[in-house]
């Protein structure tokens, strides 16, 4: 499970109604929804949420650091919440389902010196593709 509800208490961010809603929706492990979700999920839970007050809490919790955009070849951003948990995602490339995946290893020692060119490097993201078993099985 996400501590994102947590996290955003500990920052001491302004919990309206809204946008606890919104951090809700997001809450959880393998959470990967894109904007629209959000919206739909949110207002199950508030119906007068509007889609602007959504929009705007996802882009203030990703420059927060609290939530990272997920882009996915051309389709929609997905947002996660385990911003604070290294991992890496698995994607599935028919319908496009994502799996946060937690490999061994360190990928940043991986990368042998001659490769780096000079750059310091800081953080690897890294991206599996395959089908997943649904899609396999169809």
């Amino acid at each position: 499970m996400s501590d994102l509800l947590d996290r955003l208490r500990q920052r001491g961010w302004r919990m309206t109604a809204q946008r606890r809603v919104v951090a809700e929706v997001l809450d959880g492990e393998h959470v990967h929804l894109t904007a629209d979700e959000v919206l739909a999920r949110a207002t199950v839970r508030l119906p007068e949420i509007s889609r602007a007050t959504v929009y705007n809490t996802l882009g203030e919790l990703v420059s927060l650091g609290e939530v990272t955009e997920v882009a996915t070849d051309g389709r929609a951003k997905r947002y996660d919440p385990n911003a604070h948990r290294p991992h890496q995602h698995l994607i599935c490339s028919h319908c496009g389902a994502i799996r946060d995946v937690h490999p061994a290893g360190d990928p940043l020692a991986d990368l042998p010196d001659s490769e780096r060119f000079g750059f310091t490097v800081s953080e690897v993201e890294m991206t599996y593709r395959g089908l997943c078993p649904d899609c396999n099985h169809a």
